[in-house]
């Protein structure tokens, strides 16, 4: 019986990192501006932030584009992805990672877009968890047409919204 209490316990053990894992990572597919996928991000949660690793084609060519996480949960292409609305900003700090009173948590840096339109890059971004506070699972990933200046408000001239991921 002592054997099989601790074989249960044992299996028990080795179950729990893995649901753990689970519930540390999330996935977010990018969709176009024409409403087709264009690409997937890979969230995982470390101590202090998320990592985001991201591959999505179908970009302008040889640019920097900014990268941020919107505040809602949807990314409807037919309105140019307002439906994601905002940045993502519990605190109200201010826009830009330059910013006096900034940045705020959806605030990340700008990401270069290759010769074949296609951004392939590891993110990560101390300010969100996610799930509990400052949590982005159900809120949004926006790439969009040009940099961010770091500095401007509200969006830092960011440009208009080119592929949009809901992370689930």
């Amino acid at each position: 019986m002592r054997t099989i209490i601790i074989a249960a316990t044992l299996a028990l053990a080795a179950a729990l990192p893995a649901q753990a894992q689970n519930k540390q990572t999330a996935i977010a597919n990018f969709v176009g501006a024409d409403g087709k996928q264009s690409g997937r991000a890979v969230l995982t949660e470390a101590k202090t932030g998320v990592l985001i690793e991201l591959d999505v084609s179908n970009l302008p060519v040889n640019r920097w584009v900014a990268f941020h996480v919107h505040e809602n949960s949807s990314c409807d292409h037919t309105h140019g992805f307002e439906s994601a609305g905002g940045h993502f900003n519990p605190t109200k700090a201010e826009h830009g990672l330059l910013a006096a009173n900034g940045p705020h948590a959806g605030d990340m840096p700008n990401q270069y877009v290759d010769q074949d339109g296609k951004l392939r890059a590891q993110v990560f971004n101390g300010m969100v968890s996610l799930d509990g506070k400052n949590g982005i699972r159900g809120r949004t990933l926006m790439i969009h047409a040009d940099s961010d200046d770091y500095r401007s408000q509200p969006v830092g001239g960011a440009g208009k919204r080119l592929a949009c991921a809901v992370i689930q």
